[in-house]
Formats: C-alpha cells, structure tokens, sequence
C-alpha cells in the first residue's frame, strides 16, 4: 500500500480510477433498466445495483492505495449532538434550496427537475415507500452518494497534483462532477444539484472529512421528500385532498 501525501495523485491515474467507476455505475445503472424495464422494481434495482457495483471498484481503488479509512471516514463523531444540529440545518437548507432553486430555475426559463414519475413507484403502496426509503434514500442516497461523491471523489481530489491543496477548489470541481450525471434532469437539475454537492462538500470539511453529518442529511431529505408525497397521495396531510 502507498502513502500518498495530498496532492500527490497524478491526474492520468484519476482520471482513469474517476471514469471506470462512472462507467461501471451507468452500464449497470442501464443494463438493469434493459432487464426488467421502467417499473418500480426495475429502477429499484437499477438505483441499488449501480451504486454497489460504482461502490465496490471505489473501494478497490481506495484499497489499493491505502486511502479506505481516510476517505471513507466513518468513525464515530466527537459530537455526535453537533453532528446531527449539521445534518439538521443542512436537510433544511437543502429542501428550502430545492423550492429556491426551482423557481429561479422557471424564471430563467430553466426546465426545472421532473420527479413526478418517480414519485409515482414511491408511492404506490406502503411497501413500495418502504422499499424506496431503505434502498434508494438511505442505502443509494445517504450513503451511497456520500461515500462515492464526498468520501471516494473528495480523497481522490484532495489528492491531485495541481488542486490537492486548493480546498474551495476541491469542493467546486467535485460539486460539479455531482450535478453532472443529473443531466437527465436538465439543466436546472445539474444546477441545483451542483448546489447542493457546494454545501455538501464544505460540510465535509466542516467536519474534518467524518461522512456522518453528509450520510445523515442527504438520506432526511430523501426520506422526507418521499414521506409527504406519500403522505399527499393518501391525503394525509393538512389541507390534502
């Protein structure tokens, strides 16, 4: 194993680790959809699938250079009070960012993301809900996302010859990449996603690289975005129906 210092990953060796991974994510991502179709169970799968598969050759890469625990920092908190008050205020800064986003997003012109039809499988039965809140918000979402965007991505920048030591510039480039493959959202999905990995990434240095506070948060918003579709659905909320 190597013990690279920051900054001492030359960018022919990222590129090559950053793009096979994004390959293995779509060509499972795509090869699961092609299987069992656009249902609920087919995304299920394609959703949890290609995370696991994009997570794994993550962990190879890692592993292989001795990085798992540094970028994969999942060690208990000093605080782990603190760490929920962070994850809190970022859940709730990103929902309200979603609402701010997609209206700055329509008056720009910008088509703004679509997440009606994805809605639809979440919330056609209580099962469903569960299935989409434990494989797609907690398990793809909370973690998934975190450890392969802020965990694998992040270590690997921060790594990089050129930008390793630069860490508002480690933070851009990453929110970049991570608005990116949201481009099936258009370009008002790339944005505000963008925006969101911003905060996301400089919550990870708020919390000196530890992942919970990241994990913690992306997964409520899910979580919380799927619960009162539901709950909208079925009319359980004030006002609903």
């Amino acid at each position: 194993m190597t013990t690279e210092k920051l900054g001492s990953l030359g960018w022919v060796r990222f590129i090559i680790q950053f793009v096979l991974v994004m390959l293995v994510y779509f060509a499972v991502s795509i090869a699961v959809v092609v299987m069992f179709g656009m249902t609920s169970a087919g995304l299920l799968g394609s959703v949890a699938g290609s995370m696991a598969a994009a997570l794994l050759l993550a962990w190879f890469w890692l592993r292989r250079d001795g990085h798992v625990a540094e970028a994969w920092n999942l060690r208990a908190p000093d605080s782990w009070a603190r760490t929920l008050l962070l994850a809190a205020l970022a859940a709730g800064l990103i929902i309200a960012w979603f609402q701010i986003g997609a209206w700055i997003a329509g008056q720009l012109g910008i088509s703004a993301p679509d997440v009606v039809a994805v809605m639809d499988f979440v919330t056609e039965s209580p099962l469903s809900l569960l299935l989409w809140i434990v494989v797609v918000a907690i398990f793809a979402a909370g973690f998934g996302e975190e450890l392969l965007w802020r965990g694998f991505l992040f270590d690997r920048l921060q790594r990089l010859r050129g930008i390793g030591d630069k860490t508002w510039l480690v933070i851009v480039v990453q929110a970049v990449l991570f608005g990116l493959p949201h481009a099936y959202q258009g370009l008002g999905g790339m944005l505000i996603t963008g925006v969101v990995g911003l905060g996301l990434g400089w919550l990870r240095v708020r919390c000196g690289g530890n992942l919970w506070a990241c994990i913690i948060a992306h997964a409520a918003v899910d979580v919380l975005m799927m619960s009162v579709a539901y709950a909208d659905k079925v009319g359980a909320l004030p006002g609903a129906g």
